[in-house]
Parts: C-alpha cells; sequence; structure tokens
C-alpha cells in the first residue's frame, strides 16, 4: 500500500470542553503519535469558536447554541390541553396585556353604556357582562393551567429523543458543519452526546464524494445511567439504539459492556474494548513531585486512604465516612477538582460523625501526573454503589490506583469485585454496609505490602494505555484502508493544551483604558479583586466579559497610598480595612450579587472582618452558593527557600533584610490555604507552576495592540538597549550593571537606565529601543517584558526551565544571566537580522498568550 499524499485525518469529537477528559485526550495523542493528523473538537464555554493546540494536534471548541431546544420548549409550553385551557393565553406577559386591553375595553364600552339610551344601552350592558364573564373564565383558565404544569417537575417523556433532550440536536448543529469541513476519514464520536453528529455528519460526506468511516466509542452503559430526570432516562437509550447500527465500528471501555451493548442492539459485531487506563511510560516521572500525603500535610506513617475522582451519589463515598469513626487515625484524602452540593453534604457528615479533621481535600493534578500523585497513599477506594452502570466496567481510577502501587478497597460492583479478587489486588465489601467497609479498610491497611505485591508486571502492562490503544490503533487503520507515512515519535504523551494561531485583534484607541461589561443582569456575576496588581483584574475582566457575553464583572481594588490609580469599579482605602462599616459594606456588596468570584493575592473581601486573609471569608461565600477561585501573582505565593535552591541568582539573595522572612510566612499560609481550600487555582506567570503545581497558568493580559510599533530594530550602529527595573533587586540589575556600563562606555550600546518613569512615559522608552532587559532574578517573565515584546523589541532575561515547558517552548525571550548576559548581547549584535526576527516573533507570542483570549479561555471551565 503506497503512502497517502498527506497523513489521514482523525477528527475526535467530544461534547465536553476537553480539558480534564483525559481517555480523550490520550486517544489523540495515541493517533498523533501513530502518524494521523488530528483534530479534537469539543464544547466552548464562549459563544464564538476556541482554537488551541496539543502539540501537532488542532483543538477546536465550538459553542452550542440552543436554538432547536428553545423551539422545542416553545412547542411544549403550549401543549393542545395548555392551548385550550388557557385560551391561546402563552405566559404572564401576555395575560397581562389581556387584563390591560380588556380594562380599557371595560373602561370604553361602560362609559358608552352611560351615555346610550334605549335598546342600545341595553345590548351594551348584555355584552359588557358577556365578556366580564368570558374575561375571569380565561384568567382562571389560565391560573389552573400555569398550577398544572409547574407541579409536574420531573415530566414524562414524549418518547422522541429529538422533543425529550433536544440539547442532542443542538450539538449536531453546532458541531457537525465544523466536522464536515475538516473531511476527516475517521471520525472518533465519544459518548451517546455525539452519536448523532458522526452519524449525519459522516453520511453526508460520503454523499459528497468523501471517504469517512466513524466509530462510536461507549464510555458507559446508558441504559444503567441514574439519570436526573426521566425525559433523559428515555433520550440517550434511543438516541443510541437509533444510531449505534450505523457506526462502521463500536468501542467501549469493557468486556462487560461490550457484551451487553452487543446484545442489547443486535450487533454483528461485538465492540472493540479499550479499557481506561494511564499512560505507564510516564509513571514515575512526574514534572512537579507532587504528592497526595504531601498536600495533606501528614507524616508518612499516618495511614490514608484516598478516593480520586468525580463525585456522585452513586460514587458511595458517603459508606466511607460512615465508616471513618470505627478506624481511628486513619485519614482519607478525597481529590476533587471543586466544591459541589454533594461534597459540602460529605464534610457536613463527617462534621457530625467527629471525624472532618481526617478528611483532606487535596486538588486535581495533570493526568499523567495522577499515578505518581497518589503513590504516597496507602489504599485506593472504588465505593461504588451497586447501580447497573457502576457495575459493568473498571473506571479509570482502578489503573490509577495500581499504577501507584495502591492495594484496592472496593464495593461489591461485580467487576471491580471480580477483578480484585481473582488478582489478589485489595479487598472487598458490601456497598451499603459501613461495618464491612471498616472491616475491609482494617484488612487491606494491615496487609498492605502483601496486596501491593500482588501488582505483578502483567497486571500493569494489561492496564497501560500503550496497551489498551494498540487495538484502537489498528481499527483506525483497517477501517480507513489508509496507510500512515510513520509514527510521530517526537509527540510527548505528556503534551499540554497551548493557545492557537490567533486572530488578528482590534486596535483600540491609544491609550485607552480596559472596558469590561459592568456588573448586571447576566447568568455569570463575576467579581474580581481586591488586589488588582497592575490592573490585572481590570485586564481580566475585559478579557472575560469580551469572550464570554453571558458574565458581567465588577471590579474591585484595595488602593494603598503608594499603588497606582488602575481602573477599577470600586475602590477600598486599605486603610480603613479593620473598620467595621467598612466590612459590613463589603459583605453587602458581594453577597447576593455575585455568583462567581476571582480572588487575588489571597486578599479577603470582606476587610479584615474575617482576618487578614481570603481563608476566613470562605465559610460565608460557600454558604451563598458563591463560586470562588483563587489567583496568584507572585511574592504571595513564592516560596523563598524554594526558590534560592534552585536559581544560582534568586532576587531573594538580593533582598532587604527581613523580607525574605516576612514572605516565607506570607508564602507558607497561602500555599496551606490553596492546598486545603480545594478551590481553583490560577497562576498568572507560568513560574508560580514551581509553587502551585496543581493550578493553571492564566497568562497575564496586556493591550497588546496599543503597543504596537512598526519602527525596525537593531539598524542603529549603538543599538538602544532599555532596563527599567521597578526595584532593582527584584530584577538583578546590580548584578547586570557592570558589563552594561563597561558595554556603553566603549560605545558598543547605547544603554538606558529608567527609574522612577511615569507609567505614561514608559511606552515611548520601549518603542525607541532595540533590545529590552527585563529581569535576571525570577525565572520568568512579567506585564514590562510582555508590552515589550508587543512593540516587537527582542527581549533578553533570565527564563527557568519551568517556565520554557509551560510555553511548549514557543517563548522568544533570549535566556541570559548576570553571568552570560554580556556574551549574549555580543550574539544579538553580531546577528542583528536573528535579532530582529526574534522581535516579530515576539509580536506573535504577545498576541497569542498575552491579549486576553487564552486567558479567558483558561478561565472558562471556571465561569460555568
Amino acid at each position: 500500500m503506497e503512502p497517502p499524499a498527506r497523513r489521514p485525518r482523525l477528527a475526535v469529537i467530544v461534547a465536553n470542553g476537553v480539558t480534564g477528559d483525559s481517555r480523550v485526550q490520550k486517544t489523540a495523542v495515541a493517533a498523533a503519535r501513530d502518524g494521523w493528523e488530528v483534530t479534537l473538537i469539543g464544547r466552548s464555554a464562549t459563544k464564538r469558536i476556541e482554537r488551541s493546540r496539543m502539540g501537532p494536534i488542532d483543538v477546536i471548541k465550538v459553542p452550542v447554541t440552543t436554538e432547536f431546544k428553545r423551539s422545542v420548549n416553545g412547542r411544549r409550553a403550549r401543549p393542545l390541553l395548555g392551548s385550550v385551557t388557557q385560551f391561546g393565553i402563552r405566559d404572564q406577559d401576555e395575560l397581562s396585556r389581556y387584563k390591560a386591553l380588556h380594562r380599557a375595553w371595560v373602561r370604553e364600552k361602560s362609559a358608552e353604556s352611560a351615555w346610550a339610551k334605549g335598546p342600545r344601552k341595553a345590548s351594551l350592558k348584555t355584552v359588557l357582562r358577556a365578556r366580564r364573564a368570558v374575561h375571569r373564565l380565561r384568567v382562571r383558565a389560565f391560573n389552573w393551567e400555569e398550577r398544572r404544569s409547574r407541579t409536574s417537575k420531573d415530566p414524562a417523556p414524549v418518547r422522541d429523543w429529538r422533543r425529550d433532550w433536544p440539547q442532542l440536536v443542538d450539538i449536531d448543529l453546532a458541531f457537525g458543519p465544523v466536522l464536515e469541513k475538516l473531511k476527516p476519514d475517521v471520525i472518533h464520536a465519544n459518548d451517546a452526546t455525539t452519536i448523532v453528529t458522526a452519524a449525519r455528519s459522516a453520511a453526508r460526506l460520503r454523499a459528497a464524494g468523501n471517504r469517512c468511516v466513524w466509530i462510536y466509542d461507549a464510555h458507559e452503559y446508558v441504559r444503567g445511567v441514574e439519570w436526573p430526570s426521566r425525559r433523559q432516562a428515555y433520550a440517550f437509550p434511543a438516541v443510541e439504539a437509533e444510531f449505534i447500527g450505523r457506526a462502521d465500528a463500536v468501542v467501549t471501555v469493557s468486556s462487560q459492556l461490550a457484551e451487553l451493548l452487543t446484545t442489547d442492539h443486535e450487533l454483528s459485531r461485538p465492540p472493540v474494548v479499550v479499557g481506561n487506563s494511564p499512560v505507564r511510560e510516564v509513571v514515575g516521572a512526574g514534572r512537579s513531585g507532587l504528592s497526595v500525603r504531601g498536600a495533606c500535610g501528614l507524616d508518612p506513617d499516618v495511614p490514608l486512604m484516598v478516593y480520586s475522582g468525580w463525585l456522585g451519589p452513586e460514587r458511595g463515598v458517603d459508606a466511607v465516612i460512615d465508616g471513618l469513626p470505627e478506624l481511628p487515625g486513619v485519614h482519607l484524602a478525597i481529590v476533587s477538582n471543586r466544591v459541589t452540593p454533594l461534597l459540602e453534604e460529605l464534610l457536613e457528615r463527617a462534621e457530625s460523625l467527629g471525624v472532618r479533621d481526617r478528611i483532606h481535600l487535596v486538588p486535581y493534578v495533570l493526568q499523567h501526573e495522577v499515578p505518581d500523585y497518589l503513590s504516597s497513599a496507602d489504599v485506593g477506594l472504588t465505593p461504588f454503589r451497586r447501580v447497573p452502570n457502576c457495575e459493568v466496567s473498571l473506571p479509570t481510577k482502578v489503573a490509577e490506583y495500581l499504577q501507584a502501587g495502591l492495594p484496592l478497597v472496593t464495593s461489591d460492583v461485580r467487576v471491580i469485585k471480580a477483578f480484585v479478587e481473582e488478582k489478589g489486588l485489595g479487598t472487598v465489601f458490601t456497598w451499603d454496609d459501613p461495618k464491612t467497609f471498616v472491616a475491609a479498610a482494617r484488612d487491606a491497611l494491615s496487609r498492605r505490602r502483601e496486596l501491593a505485591g500482588n501488582i505483578t508486571e502483567d497486571v500493569l502492562k494489561d492496564l497501560s494505555w500503550e496497551q489498551q490503544s494498540a487495538a484502537l490503533l489498528e481499527l483506525y487503520r483497517s477501517l480507513s484502508k489508509t496507510a500512515l507515512p510513520g509514527p510521530l515519535a517526537d509527540v510527548p504523551w505528556t503534551v499540554q493544551e497551548t493557545p492557537g494561531l490567533n486572530t488578528p485583534v482590534k486596535v483600540p484607541r491609544e491609550g485607552s483604558e480596559p472596558a469590561w461589561r459592568k456588573l448586571g443582569p447576566t447568568p455569570v456575576k463575576l467579581g474580581l479583586g481586591p488586589a488588582n496588581y497592575a490592573g490585572q483584574g481590570a485586564a481580566f475582566a475585559q478579557a472575560v466579559t469580551q469572550a464570554h457575553p453571558d458574565v458581567s464583572a465588577e471590579v474591585v481594588m484595595n488602593q494603598l497610598p503608594q499603588s497606582f490609580d488602575y481602573p477599577a469599579d470600586v475602590y477600598i482605602d486599605a486603610a480603613g480595612l479593620a473598620k467595621l462599616d467598612v466590612q459590613l459594606d463589603q459583605v453587602k456588596r458581594v453577597i447576593g450579587r455575585y455568583t462567581h468570584v476571582l480572588v487575588d493575592a489571597f486578599q479577603p473581601l470582606f476587610g479584615h472582618l474575617n482576618g487578614t486573609s481570603i481563608e476566613g471569608d470562605l465559610a460565608a461565600l460557600r454558604k451563598a452558593r458563591i463560586k470562588v477561585a483563587l489567583l496568584a501573582h507572585g511574592s504571595e505565593i513564592r516560596d523563598p527557600d524554594r526558590h534560592l535552591e534552585h536559581h544560582e541568582f534568586s532576587l531573594f539573595r538580593d533582598a532587604p533584610e527581613g523580607i525574605a522572612a516576612k514572605l516565607r510566612t506570607k508564602a507558607r499560609n497561602n500555599r496551606r490555604i490553596a492546598e486545603r481550600s480545594g478551590l481553583p487555582l490560577f497562576v498568572t506567570t507560568p513560574d508560580l507552576l514551581e509553587d502551585l503545581p496543581t493550578a493553571r497558568w492564566a497568562p497575564l493580559v496586556v493591550d497588546v495592540a496599543s503597543w504596537a510599533d512598526d519602527r525596525p530594530v537593531m539598524e542603529r550602529k549603538r543599538p538602544i538597549v532599555l532596563h527599567a527595573p521597578s526595584k532593582r533587586w527584584t530584577k538583578g540589575t546590580d548584578r547586570i550593571m557592570p558589563a552594561l556600563t563597561d558595554l556603553h562606555d566603549k560605545g558598543v550600546i547605547d544603554f538606558r537606565l529608567a527609574e522612577g518613569i511615569p507609567w505614561s512615559e514608559m511606552r515611548e522608552l520601549v518603542r525607541s529601543a532595540d533590545l529590552v532587559l527585563d529581569q535576571f532574578t525570577t525565572g520568568s517573565y512579567g506585564t514590562f517584558a510582555v508590552e515589550a515584546m508587543a512593540a516587537g523589541k527582542p527581549v533578553v532575561g533570565y527564563i527557568s526551565e519551568t517556565v520554557s515547558t509551560a510555553t511548549q517552548g514557543r517563548l522568544p525571550i533570549v535566556n541570559a544571566t548576570p553571568d552570560t548576559l554580556r556574551d549574549v548581547l555580543g550574539t544579538l549584535l553580531a546577528d542583528r537580522e536573528g535579532a530582529a526576527a526574534i522581535g516579530r516573533a515576539s509580536v506573535e507570542f504577545a498576541h497569542t498568550y498575552h491579549d486576553g483570549t487564552w486567558t479567558a479561555q483558561v478561565l472558562g471551565g471556571f465561569l460555568k
């Protein structure tokens, strides 16, 4: 078979935001490594298409409207009975209009009746009585029908999946055109939510003369899911039944589920089994050294059980908590990415049982780091209830626990129980009996070493994504009948999502300030603050509200005497934060007005009412059902000791006396809050991932277009080199000054040191420069470097490996230390065209990462 002129195309589609869906991401990476041109299509959290990359993989996130759902609900709101009983009055607004018209008519006719004489007077009175009677009847009928319809909170299905769950059609309407434009050779549809799209798009592509096959990947047994509504419970099995037989192949997660699907749908070929498993190649190679035990703050000899993953009623974690009182000294770590009402109920239950102090909420980590993260625990838990969907497969967490070397304590759900007992990998308890859980947990903890010894090489090999995905890759090849040009071995399993090609941004008015949709009647009401360092709260507000039309925002800033007047909606005098009236004003402003709040720098929202950090305010925010995320900027989270250990020229070596000790205490407290709160975490600079490894990088936002400059660089015989430190010790200024002064005195460069310059004058200084020197102490880059890159200037600074990795090696800042700066400048001066090319690449980087588009996308999950 001759290799094709292009790599065959694979479209992997899923009706979620892609981020966090490990099976979908691993599928895409495995195919890319095998030589496929892969596009991953997911759902956008905004109302516009979002594009990003995972190495060579294109990621497209598509907005899904509710047009079809609204049309169905509009028809549903006026069923035949309602049309009759409500006489065509559709809603309260129409009823109000009807009443107003009736009152106006009555006033007019009753006046005419008073003026009329003889037979006309009598006829008008008759008409008035009749119309009043009809009016009373229509109003009563409308109110009766309204009461009747409100009592049906879980209506019976109409037995047409399009009308019972019209969201499936809306997904198809959104995904289909994007999918068909790609013209893939193979479509891989994940879950029943995308089965309609795959079937219809494949058919349309074939009709247009394109060869296209499609695969349905059944992640769960939809007939066995405990759906939250009767209409969902009908729609999902029905849509699967209608389209599964049209698939060119079916894939699922276990042999038991394969048997059920084959029987239920009379499939001519059984589904290919591709189990949920971690990538074994990266186990033991975690970038961060994170451990669940460390996140809990526990010593190595403290017994620790761990539950990792989604928390739903069917997951049975309540049985674990009920058993904890009988397991003195044993701790439980719950790995969860958000605090939900169910989790709050579980914690309240733990409080009432006196075991809350032994339960630790620890954050998610990247999917390829999970086994390493869990490995410091003693046993892994799968306490599932015996509901059909939990009975038929080995969930991902089982493979993750075993790859982490953890024996299992599992409930008696059929497939996991059989697997654990056959291999001797743990202990089993009766799912609805906490006493048997206690016995099973004690047994597993006491025999931990023995049980862990049964996690053999064969078990680990079988439960690896490398092993499981081999059958999937073979299926792609056999169905497409296309030869692959060869694997792409340089695609790492650990590849992460990064910004894709950015669209041009609108150039604002020179010097314009950020503008955002002010807090108002939107579904999401977001508060940002109260630090607003460098105006980033305002910049984030603009980026988020531009990308998310359903979000309005309010920016709050605590003002210190020395702080700049960055844009904000609310300014609070920091000197008054200890005053009760100020504190109560902040409580009134937040509670009942915000749905979400992004807290920057760990500062409290309610003044010092509950302390001097956000920790004291969290209980009130949680009770008010306000979603909270934490945003870190730098010194409030950076560990001085870690930084000194890893960076030769750390800023803390030159810090004024007492500064390091003060920041050490603050950073330690804030990291503890981050670890224990279980809240989403974000950092504005990627170096802070060393201190908060479970955070996501939400890049600094800069008005990049306003810094644009078309003046050429590096054409002067003596190039202008600019350095503008806010504080010398934080930038390493005194360490680089000798080399710069020497080069300046020799006439090699025109060195300009900008200190104490008003920010309004800084833009022109940057634009007039040929080279810009940033910092040489932190290993990262900040707002000033981004602005210089936006102006097309080559930037030189010290960049750590963490920052280079976070930007996938795309950061164009020229790396230098105080010791190497002279040589680096010499290289740039020797290759001026190369230096100018770096400036051009810098503009692209600033637009791609820092114009707010990517930041808004990163925050999208939190804003749901």
